[in-house]
């Protein structure tokens, strides 16, 4: 048993989920040569050049959106091993998010529930802050519609907060799929989705030709879409030459939970993370990866505690995977604990390379999970 979970987690978990979030999170950011002492060290090298819409991963293991909405820590999170970080979800209004309490535990399910609504500074306050303080790793960077922006200027909204994250950001990840936006998961469907991406291809365009780079474009999508919607987002994702998929984003299901229905009814509305959708977001990626015949890249989010959970959602068809709930459950070590795991078994499986496994057995992953 590590230190983390003998007395760091124990403590924590006695507090109010969101402070413990908010301690750990400006432990990190006050001492970001702490973090290394946490971890051992890794091998860089050890799975060669991973190279994703451009741009090159030192491992596939990154930290989703979510944790860090402000980028207030990304050097401390960057020291703990971590290939990529996905700061956000980042708005161009500021915005304080829903009342507290928001965010939930269900530690029977290794699970949380949040609805935090997008709070953060807003974009300006993030541009400012992480030009002067970049990680030494990719950094993503997720934006969405600020609440008080009616859904009729929903473009207009993205497009201001994309043109100022963009000199900071390694690539963008559109964040249509959160449920705790009112009507936001509306932008999944074809039309919205297609106009949405349209406007800020059209954008980049011309950011491109100012900064002299071009920010490859992701989007995030949710896990509880059937098979005719991804058919739809598949089609609109290729024909704006977006670069990549996010599977997934929380789910509204409350299937199959050991916690308590009374216990889970007193949590109130929100997305559920953690290994209660560890097959279904695994089921989901792999229906993307046969739809898009493994042509897109697919970043594998959703229930991923250790190397097996990762193993699955790359087999599945991930090439690049995100953690968030398996971070706050297993601590400081994860991203290192799965970067050395996955070697191993990829070692022992006989693959020469991680593209190699890459969609491996797809198959064997169907819609029903």
């Amino acid at each position: 048993m590590t230190l983390y979970h003998s007395l760091l987690r124990p403590l924590l978990f006695r507090l109010p989920p969101e402070t413990a979030h908010e301690i750990a999170l400006h432990s990190l950011a006050s001492a970001p040569a702490i973090a290394k002492l946490l971890v051992e060290r890794q091998d860089s090298k050890i799975f060669g050049n991973l190279k994703r819409f451009g741009l090159e991963f030192p491992n596939p293991v990154g930290l989703a959106a979510g944790f860090d909405k402000d980028g207030v820590a990304l050097r401390g999170l960057a020291a703990l091993g971590f290939g990529f970080i996905e700061a956000g979800t980042v708005t161009f209004h500021p915005q304080l998010g829903n009342p507290r309490p928001r965010l939930f535990r269900l530690s029977e399910d290794n699970a949380l529930i949040n609805r935090a609504g997008f709070n953060n500074a807003g974009a300006a306050a993030f541009v400012d802050r992480v030009a002067r303080n970049r990680p030494p790793c990719v950094l993503g960077v997720s934006i969405g519609k600020s609440k008080i922006v009616p859904m009729e200027n929903a473009i207009e909204d993205y497009t201001r907060c994309f043109e100022l994250v963009y000199p900071v950001a390694d690539y963008i990840a559109v964040n249509v799929s959160s449920p705790n936006t009112p009507r936001l998961r509306e932008l999944q469907q074809r039309e919205s989705l297609d106009a949405l991406l349209r406007a800020l291809v059209a954008r980049r365009r011309q950011l491109a030709s100012e900064h002299g780079v071009e920010r490859p474009l992701l989007v995030k999508v949710s896990p509880d879409l059937d098979q005719q919607q991804l058919e739809g987002i598949v089609r609109v994702v290729e024909a704006n030459g977006i670069a990549g998929i996010i599977a997934t984003n929380t789910s509204i299901t409350r299937d199959g939970l050991k916690t308590s229905k009374e216990k889970v009814l007193r949590c109130g509305d929100g997305g559920l993370s953690g290994a209660p959708i560890r097959h279904k977001a695994t089921s989901l990626i792999a229906q993307l990866y046969r739809l898009t015949s493994g042509r897109t890249p697919i970043v594998g989010v959703g229930g991923i505690f250790n190397a097996r959970d990762a193993w699955e959602k790359i087999c599945a068809g991930a090439s690049l995977i995100q953690l968030y709930t398996g971070f706050i459950y297993e601590g400081p070590s994860i991203a290192r604990d799965i970067c050395k795991g996955l070697h191993e078994i990829l070692l022992s499986k006989g693959f020469g390379s991680l593209d190699d496994a890459v969609g491996s057995r797809v198959q064997e992953f169907r819609q029903d999970g």
